[in-house]
């Protein structure tokens, strides 16, 4: 019994010192730093997916260094500020296009709602016209961070990328836009186009693309051959919908919140939204994780209407995310946890 004893112990503190271990390599696992490009204006998985971001970030696992904004709204930088204030996070740079798709929506307005005389979602930036310019933005969050170090993720039209790849050295960086990807970006994590058939139709015309055809076509060109690009497609977002029900019951931890009433403005309660643009940001995050698999490498090409095709090449920048029925499973129930976590430090608390 005693010699049981012992050697129960002894396991105990094995498996005491191996969880501090795991924990000691935990804390010593650097946030990936993030820049989030988004066309955050029309439908509403930007806004889920830039809520995952900070609940990523509450978790340690990123660092939210700046969101650029892909299409032009008087509204969207302030929408944008309020949601990252509603996060504790109001601090975090905002850049916004002034030369891209202008675009309505149904939902940034939430922006300007009051509740007596008060903001509902407070913020500082009243116009997308009082941030700067989303090149800008990008260019001064590279040059500040630590080489291969950067993930971006864009979510939208490739407008701000695609100028940021036409840029030349001035007084942020001696860099030109190449130059400063290939040596501050790790990764591109993409949601745009379509590589297949889907809708009963051979292939799609996907919205990031077909919106910005030129800006898709220069970025996919231009993009240095050594920063991998990861494109998860149209046929991704639709295999994994959000559900209604964690609109309808997941976020009432706060009388108010700014990505269900979002959802709610934009599709309504009885939708099951595609969740296209948080595809990207979970891969970006835990590219580990098996949540996905990649396509063989390859070459991304953008014709002159808009489609997409993806040619192998061994020697290839781009590769495809795929999923197959498990994983998407996984995929739907991480992705609803994560959006819908609550904040640690809220604007609303």
């Amino acid at each position: 019994m005693f010699r049981l004893s012992l050697a129960v112990l002894a396991a105990a503190l094995f498996d005491c010192s191996g969880l501090h271990a795991e924990s000691e390599a935990a804390q010593s696992v650097k946030p990936t730093p993030v820049i989030f490009d988004t066309d955050i204006t029309g439908d509403c998985d930007d806004v889920l997916a830039l809520a995952m971001l900070h609940a990523l970030q509450d978790r340690g696992e990123c660092e939210l260094k700046a969101v650029t904004i892909s299409k032009v709204n008087p509204l969207a930088a302030p929408f944008v500020d309020a949601v990252n204030t509603f996060y504790g996070r109001g601090e975090i740079p905002i850049g916004a296009t002034r030369d891209a798709q202008h675009r309505p929506s149904l939902y940034l307005k939430l922006c300007k709602t009051l509740d007596g005389e008060s903001l509902r979602y407070p913020h500082d930036l009243l116009s997308s016209d009082d941030a700067p310019d989303a090149v800008e933005v990008l260019r001064r969050t590279l040059s500040e961070s630590e080489d291969a170090s950067v993930v971006i993720i864009q979510v939208g039209l490739a407008a701000n990328l695609a100028d940021l790849l036409e840029s030349k050295a001035d007084a942020i960086s001696p860099l030109d836009g190449p130059t400063l990807l290939r040596k501050k970006c790790k990764l591109i994590s993409v949601m745009a186009g379509c590589f297949g058939p889907t809708l009963g139709k051979p292939r799609h015309d996907e919205a990031n693309v077909v919106n910005g055809i030129d800006a898709m076509r220069r970025f996919a060109e231009l993009s240095p051959e050594d920063v991998p690009v990861v494109w998860s497609d149209y046929r991704i977002g639709i295999a994994v919908a959000y559900p209604r029900e964690s609109i309808a019951r997941d976020f009432s931890y706060v009388q108010h919140h700014p990505v269900r009433e979002a959802y709610l403005l934009h599709s309504g309660p009885n939708h099951d939204r595609p969740t296209w643009d948080l595809t990207s940001v979970l891969f970006a995050i835990r590219p580990d994780d098996q949540y996905f698999d990649l396509s063989e490498p390859g070459r991304v090409v953008v014709d002159e209407k808009g489609f997409t095709e993806f040619h192998a090449d061994a020697n290839g920048r781009d590769r495809l995310l795929e999923m197959g029925p498990e994983q998407a499973i996984r995929v739907i129930e991480v992705q609803r946890a994560l959006s819908s976590q609550p904040p640690r430090h809220s604007s609303s608390q």
